[in-house]
């Protein structure tokens, strides 16, 4: 659903208890009342995990981090999680700076976060023809999950560069 002042999200993927969204744009002060708003729908369909692919979400600043670990605790309260998956290097610098990535579980891909979701609340995941793996944006090291904290990521991909976008 497109949100105003640059925001959209999209499902991509749900079961009953719980969705794959896409969020891209910015996630600020701008958008927050937004997010809540568009989160809040696929909330009360009873989604209990929510796994955000946030590939193409482009800027995130506090205000758009307390969005994200505010659902992060409603979703424990009902016994679920939020998963960030193919955050880009800008948001991952974000969360490594304030901490929230000790918070935060982020995951290279989609389906690699999905994984770690009991089997029978995981919303179907394409795995031919998805937008995963497409070298759009860096995926993360290899295989495993990692938290943006202390295990930042490192690499070409994640090269703390000013004003540069991920290669």
């Amino acid at each position: 659903m497109p949100l105003p002042d640059g925001l959209e999200m999209s499902a991509l993927a749900s079961c009953e208890a719980g969705a794959v969204l896409r969020i891209s744009g910015e996630l600020d002060h701008c958008t927050e009342q937004l997010f809540r708003a568009s989160i809040g729908t696929f909330l009360d369909r009873g989604h209990r995990h929510v796994v955000l692919d946030c590939a193409a979400l482009t800027f995130c600043d506090s205000r758009g981090l307390n969005c994200l670990l505010s659902l992060q605790w409603l979703l424990e309260r009902r016994q679920g999680r939020l998963l960030l998956a193919r955050i880009r290097h800008n948001v991952a610098r974000v969360l490594h700076l304030t901490g929230s990535g000790e918070l935060l579980c982020t995951y290279p891909t989609v389906a690699q976060a999905l994984a770690t979701l009991p089997r029978e609340e995981r919303p179907g995941w394409p795995r031919a023809g998805s937008l995963e793996g497409t070298g759009t944006y860096p995926s993360g090291p290899s295989g495993r999950a990692y938290r943006s904290g202390s295990g930042y990521p490192s690499g070409p991909g994640y090269e703390y560069r000013s004003g540069a976008t991920p290669a």
